[in-house]
C-alpha cells in the first residue's frame, strides 16, 4: 500500500510538472503555413520578401539577379533552406549559390546540404539547400552563433557564360524548421530578437502619419521568452525518479518492522 500511494504521488507530480509545458507550448513565429505565399523577390537586404515557414515562395528574374527572401527563426529551431532555380532551355554551364544570413547580416554557415551546385549544359533545374545551426537563445558578442531573429536568403549565380547573363529563371524557395527543444537551451535570452526596426515602439510619427515598423514581422505569435524549455520537465522527472528510487530503497532494507518484545522460547 504505501509503494501504491508513492506511485500515485509521483504520477501527480509529474502530472503537474507536466502541465506548464502544455500551457507555454505556444506556437513559434512563422511556424505556420498559412497565408498567402510570396510570387518575388527582393533585391537587397531592406526589400527582401517577407517569407513564412512553411511556405513555398515563387519569383522570377534573370541570371545574375541576387533575389532575396527573409523568415523568422525562434530559440531551439533548425531551420532548413530549400531553393529549385529552373533554367531555360538552352544555356551553358552554370554555378549557383544559396547563403542565409542573420539578423545582423552575418552569413551562417550550413551544417549540411548543397548549398553551391553546378547546372551543366541542358539541365533543367539545380537544387540546392542548407541546414542551419539550431538557433539559441543567447551568445557570446564574438561568436557567430545562430540568434532568435529575422533571417535573410539570398539566391544568385556565382558563375556562368557572358551569353547566358540575363536569361529569364525562374525560383522556388521554402524554409522549414525542426524544433530541437531543451536540447539546445542555454542559461541567457537576448532582451530582443534580431529583427529591423526592434527599437521602434511606435509606428505614428510627430507629424500624425504612419512609420513602417518592421518589428511586427514574424512575431504574431510571440518570440520565445529564452527561460522555459523542455529541460525543466526532464529535470522534474529525473527528481520524481530519484525520489522513488529512495523511497523503494527504504522499503527494501526497513524490514518487517521493530522486532517482537516476546522473548524466544516464551
Amino acid at each position: 500500500m504505501r509503494i501504491t500511494r508513492a506511485l500515485g504521488a509521483a504520477l501527480l507530480a509529474l502530472g503537474l510538472a507536466a502541465g506548464p509545458a502544455a500551457a507555454d507550448a505556444s506556437p513559434s513565429p512563422g511556424a505556420s503555413g498559412d497565408g498567402k505565399a510570396a510570387t518575388r523577390a527582393g533585391t537587397s537586404f531592406r526589400t527582401a520578401t517577407e517569407l513564412e515557414q512553411g511556405q513555398q515562395a515563387t519569383a522570377s528574374g534573370s541570371a545574375g539577379d541576387y533575389l532575396y527572401w527573409s523568415f523568422p527563426a525562434d530559440t531551439g529551431q533548425r531551420p532548413t533552406v530549400k531553393a529549385t532555380v529552373k533554367l531555360p532551355d538552352t544555356h551553358g554551364t552554370q554555378t549557383w549559390q544559396l547563403d542565409v544570413y542573420d539578423g545582423l547580416r552575418r552569413r551562417q554557415a550550413c551544417q549540411y546540404g548543397a548549398q553551391s551546385r553546378t547546372a551543366g549544359q541542358g539541365a533543367a533545374t539545380v537544387e540546392l539547400a542548407c541546414v542551419l545551426r539550431t538557433v539559441r537563445g543567447w551568445s557570446e558578442p564574438w561568436a557567430n552563433d545562430p540568434l532568435p531573429g529575422t533571417y535573410y536568403v539570398r539566391l544568385t549565380v556565382v558563375d556562368l557564360g557572358s551569353a547566358d547573363l540575363g536569361l529569364p529563371v525562374s525560383a522556388e524557395v521554402r524554409v522549414d524548421s525542426k524544433d530541437i527543444g531543451g536540447a539546445a537551451a542555454v542559461d541567457g535570452s537576448l532582451g530582443k530578437p534580431l529583427v529591423p526596426g526592434i527599437a521602434v515602439t511606435s509606428g505614428e510619427r510627430k507629424d500624425g502619419s504612419k512609420a513602417a515598423v518592421l518589428s511586427s514581422f514574424g512575431s504574431d505569435d510571440g518570440w520565445s521568452s529564452g527561460w522555459w524549455s523542455d529541460r525543466w520537465v526532464w529535470t522534474a522527472i529525473g527528481g520524481i525518479l530519484a525520489a522513488l528510487a529512495g523511497i523503494g530503497g527504504y522499503v527494501l532494507t526497513r524490514g518487517s518492522g521493530r522486532p517482537s518484545r516476546v522473548p524466544p522460547g516464551a
